[in-house]
């Protein structure tokens, strides 16, 4: 099947095109640079022939998903989303110039790197699971490197919530290669274990090269030997004699074929990556999680609402001490302006300064009556 030719850049106000970045289902990523303040920022457009309620819910949801869960430093950061002047939805959001699929096609990554990746990875995922979300296509092309060479986890473009995929089974996507045994059967259309399981397969794509299940050589294979592969052949090791027998373990558990014999979190998962960094003495990764304070600040993003974006509605709560204080004075304000006489406020301005005035002349001759009085004039 051919490629799709990306759709024309669309004029935004404030930002100059200055080439295509790729091409994906139903979207177009293009460079643009912002005018102010000036910086490169990657903004993905929705095709004109892809504009339909189905693709546009998820579209909105992916912005909508990043809006909430940006302010973790290993997400992709989104600045704006918007419509374009010839109709089309756009997002707008930081610009990474490499992403890992493209670093292992060159070279696998040391295993300091490697570990690094999969605890910041493995960090993001976990505030997303705290928050509803199930990312769903965990793969090394879809960790970005930013400009700083730091790994940001992006594409959340088929992301669902938890509860709503438990209502809806039928609803899957998947990267083969990286997809758990679970998902390719269509067992589950995703969950936190098939996740794990991905996140392992990535981890072991950037150390071998390769992902688990293709031919150590190298050669393609047909998707059906793939999935054949991936549900049924038992763990291979990476081959690599750096790699070291307790980080082997940990991909292996992750790869399990059965979920339940894999890490129970992404957070486990975390900390044994950071166990195999203090080991091989390497620096432990940080492993920033949002707290649960946090995660419940920002509202669930709404997968299955298909009504148009309109007046923006405040999800802040508006029962704080301040918010109360401030309706106090309010209203406070409101009843005295109700009981003011209604003379204008120029007027009653005009009544204060001649009242100062004749305060002020009335202090100046009783002044000059006490220095006569002293002088023994009068």
């Amino acid at each position: 099947m051919s490629r799709r030719k990306p759709s024309p850049p669309p004029v935004l106000p404030g930002y100059t095109f200055v080439r295509p970045l790729g091409s994906g289902g139903f979207a177009d990523v293009f460079l643009y640079e912002q005018d102010m303040p000036r910086r490169v920022v990657a903004v993905k457009v929705l095709c004109d022939d892809a504009i339909n309620p189905d693709v546009l819910r998820t579209f909105n949801s992916e912005a909508d998903i990043l809006a909430r869960l940006s302010a973790h430093a290993s997400i992709v950061t989104i600045f704006q989303a918007s419509i374009s002047a010839d109709g089309r939805p756009y997002f707008v959001m930081d610009y990474c110039p490499d992403t890992m699929g493209a670093r292992v096609k060159k070279a696998p990554l040391s295993v300091a790197e490697a570990l690094d990746v999969g605890v910041r990875v493995a960090a993001a995922l976990e505030t997303a699971h705290r928050s509803g979300v199930l990312h769903r296509d965990i793969k090394p092309s879809n960790v970005l490197v930013t400009t700083l060479g730091t790994p940001v986890l992006a594409d959340f473009g088929i992301a669902a919530g938890a509860a709503l995929l438990d209502e809806n089974p039928d609803v899957v996507a998947m990267s083969i290669p990286w997809s758990a045994p679970e998902v390719i059967s269509q067992q589950v259309a995703g969950s936190i274990p098939s996740e794990i399981w991905s996140l392992g397969a990535t981890l072991y794509t950037l150390l071998a090269g390769r992902a688990p299940f293709e031919l150590p050589s190298g050669e393609k294979i047909p998707r059906a030997q793939h999935v054949q592969r991936i549900t049924k052949a038992g763990y291979v090791p990476t081959g690599r004699t750096d790699v070291g027998e307790r980080l082997e373990s940990a991909l292996k558990k992750a790869l399990s074929k059965d979920p339940s014999a894999r890490f129970t979190s992404m957070f486990a998962f975390a900390e044994e990556l950071r166990w195999i960094q203090y080991e091989l003495g390497i620096p432990p990764t940080a492993l920033e999680i949002a707290t649960p304070e946090w995660a419940s600040a920002a509202a669930p993003v709404d997968f299955a609402s298909d009504t148009q974006r309109g007046p923006i509605i405040s999800t802040v709560r508006q029962d704080s001490r301040r918010a109360q204080r401030a309706q106090t004075l309010a209203s406070a304000q409101r009843l005295s302006d109700r009981h003011e006489p209604t003379e204008s406020k120029g007027s009653s301005k005009t009544k204060a300064a001649l009242l100062g005035g004749v305060i002020g002349a009335v202090a100046v001759a009783l002044i000059v009556v006490a220095v006569l009085a002293v002088t023994g004039v009068i």
